[in-house]
């Protein structure tokens, strides 16, 4: 055992070192990395991947609401996602008598399919490199009227490289989208912020839900007249399994990466940015903890907010650990002094580092106001319903705004928000430079004798968290809009830091469209991928386990041997169905078995070394012969820095298994239709 273990080892940091699993590829471009592909055991071609002029895979990869990644898996339009994606449509569609959460949801036909109001996907119809286009005076809003010709059509623009290229992404938006099935989140969030970004993971992060359509195969609102929708293509399944060095293909949306920034970006997000933001959600998880720990209901309606609260939280704190144990600020810091020595002798570079760190100097503060403003005060409920509210009492008839206030207040508990409101004022008096805090609000602190006096004073007397909303009159003179109304100037003044990164202010980015220029003239041997920005990428890799501290070998698969381990009936995200621990007692696997140690189990997760981000969520992780053999749903603790420096010794994606997809819609869902459909009965 013991030898095989070094031997994988040996194997998998062999294959890691000699092809580049890193980077997030553009379709478009794969034909520059389909050799790399091949010598790593991909057999199909590049138009297999991308094609233009015929059915391809990313016909089968869609944008799942908003943020997510899902596939077609059938001809019907059935498509897989994570459960995490699939949670706040889950949520929506649950209550204490119908708890799809705790229980999970399996439809026995598509009679039973459930629509989820709001849910839409996405298929990416073409990309275009349209540089060439705008650079030549076209208009660009005139390029995106041409595309966007059809039903459900959305185009838009997006920069690569910061500016050096441009292209074109026209979708297709489906709005009919049903819930098929989804496994307890005893299995589908098993673990829960626990072991959220953690390995080894035993999560059955999946839902399943099918796209519907008009008769004409095009997007139409809900309707029981509409049919299953028929994509072009859709990946077969692969119950084979994966084993340690296998090709792995990742093909989604990726959200956000910054691979290319310079040492003061790292620095900002390392010892500025990630260490008030865990410690003001803390707070907030700490709160809202307590309060679902008493109450079924509040569980249940602060379910989605929770788990949104509690990813990125944990995140930050894994990414901060990893650049300070890749020392990413100095590596970046000596790269760096290695460039300004090449372009001292080119006048158009010579000085571009010192522009550069100048921006940085000059954003950081407002930066900062922004991100503390969003993680304090902008995260206070009432607040957020508040400028809703006088937003929309601009545009509304009265009959409209009641029924916005009524949605506004759905899942919404105001004993959690007012605590949460105290604890987040605290904290934005006492990290809030004193030139942005309104003088109305520290006076109204003053007089009332404190925060918590404050707080409860604004709660006791607003009237738009109760039943019934005042005329507007009376609601743009309410308390609570009135303390919003505080806040205007910081919102107002500091709308130009309202980017995903301190990097993306178009003050520091205006930067790096020169900087990404000269890096490729200068370090032409380094093979230079966009970041992302949640357009189509494929990344690739090979399934690989990796040694997580010195001694500490981590293997590629975890089992529901796993589960078993950890299951626990006292604790809510540790409780597996009863149904679960009888398979598991009578070894009843069926074809979904697999021998470990001459004992059988099912597989539940695999760890693979694609470069992967938010946005993967959901992805497609194929094989060499583009087989789906798994769902990404994470990454390992440690490599969630690498959304700024990618380690290929020890960043890993984790997934679920397919077959572990498959075996709970069997042995738990019992959804054999859904079996018969997907061919692997």
């Amino acid at each position: 055992m013991i030898k095989r273990l070094i031997l994988s080892a040996m194997a998998c940091l062999a294959i890691a070192t000699t092809f580049a699993d890193e980077g997030m590829w553009l379709p478009t471009h794969i034909k520059e990395r389909i050799k790399d592909m091949r010598k790593m055991g991909f057999k199909l071609k590049a138009d297999d991947i991308y094609s233009a002029d015929k059915p391809s895979l990313k016909d089968a990869v869609v944008q799942f609401g908003g943020g997510c990644t899902g596939e077609f898996i059938s001809d019907q339009g059935l498509l897989l996602t994570n459960h995490h994606c699939g949670y706040s449509s889950i949520q929506k569609l649950s209550s204490v008598e119908h708890d799809y959460l705790t229980y999970g949801y399996w439809a026995k036909s598509m009679e039973e399919e459930l629509p989820v109001p709001g849910l839409t996907v996405s298929l990416l119809v073409s990309m275009e490199d349209v540089t060439e286009r705008l650079a030549n005076g076209e208009n660009s809003a005139d390029i995106i009227a041409t595309a966007t010709k059809g039903e459900g059509c959305q185009a838009s623009i997006e920069s690569q490289y910061y500016g050096n290229q441009h292209v074109l992404y026209v979708y297709q938006t489906y709005r009919d989208v049903r819930l098929v099935g989804a496994p307890p989140s005893s299995i589908g969030k098993f673990g829960g912020d626990t072991d959220n970004w953690m390995w080894p993971r035993h999560t059955g992060d999946f839902s399943i839900f099918r796209v519907y359509a008009g008769s004409d195969n095009q997007p139409a609102d809900y309707s029981k007249e509409n049919i299953p929708y028929h994509p072009k293509r859709h990946f077969k399944i692969s119950t084979k399994g994966v084993q340690e060095g296998d090709f792995t293909m990742i093909y989604g949306f990726p959200g956000n990466t910054q691979e290319y920034v310079i040492s003061d970006a790292v620095e900002y997000v390392a010892n500025v940015s990630n260490p008030m933001k865990i410690a003001l959600r803390t707070q907030r998880l700490e709160t809202i903890t307590e309060a679902q720990a008493k109450d079924p209901a509040v569980r249940i309606a602060y379910a989605a907010k929770h788990a949104n609260i509690a990813n990125a939280w944990k995140k930050w704190q894994g990414e901060s650990l990893g650049l300070e144990r890749l020392g990413t600020i100095e590596k970046k810091q000596r790269y760096e002094a290695d460039f300004a020595a090449w372009a001292a002798e080119k006048p158009q570079y010579a000085t571009l580092l010192d522009s550069m760190r100048a921006a940085y100097t000059n954003t950081a503060k407002g930066y900062f106001v922004r991100e503390l403003f969003n993680e304090s005060v902008g995260a206070i409920e009432a607040y957020g319903i508040a400028r809703r509210l006088r937003n929309a009492a601009q545009e509304m008839s009265e009959e409209e705004l009641q029924a916005t206030h009524k949605k506004l207040l759905t899942d919404y508990n105001q004993q959690i928000d007012r605590t949460i409101a105290t604890q987040m004022l605290t904290e934005f008096m006492a990290r809030m430079p004193k030139e942005y805090i309104p003088q109305a609000l520290t006076d109204g602190i003053d007089s009332r004798g404190g925060i918590k006096e404050y707080t409860d004073s604004l709660y006791n007397n607003t009237k738009i968290l109760g039943t019934a909303l005042p005329d507007k009159e009376q609601l743009l003179a309410d308390p609570m809009l009135e303390f919003e109304k505080l806040f205007n100037d910081i919102v107002r003044k500091n709308s130009a830091y309202a980017y995903r990164n301190i990097s993306n202010v178009p003050a520091i980015e205006k930067w790096y469209k020169t900087y990404m220029q000269a890096l490729r003239e200068w370090d032409s041997d380094r093979a230079f991928y966009p970041d992302a920005n949640f357009t189509l990428r494929v990344a690739y890799g090979t399934v690989c386990g990796y040694e997580n501290v010195d001694g500490e070998y981590h293997t590629h698969l975890s089992t529901l041997d796993g589960v078993i381990a950890k299951e626990n009936p006292e604790i809510y995200d540790y409780d597996i169905p009863q149904a679960l621990r009888d398979t598991y007692k009578n070894k009843s696997y069926g074809q979904w078995s697999i021998d470990k140690n001459g004992k059988p189990t099912v597989p539940v997760c695999f760890l693979a070394s694609n470069h992967t981000s938010g946005g993967n969520s959901g992805s497609p992780v194929i094989n060499g012969k583009g087989e789906l053999v798994g769902i990404n749903f994470d990454r390992t603790w440690r490599s969630t820095m690498s959304d700024i420096e990618f380690d290929p010794t020890i960043c890993r994606n984790i997934s679920v298994d397919i077959r572990y997809v498959l075996f709970i819609v069997d042995r738990i869902g019992h959804a054999q239709y859904l079996l018969n459909e997907l061919g692997v009965n």
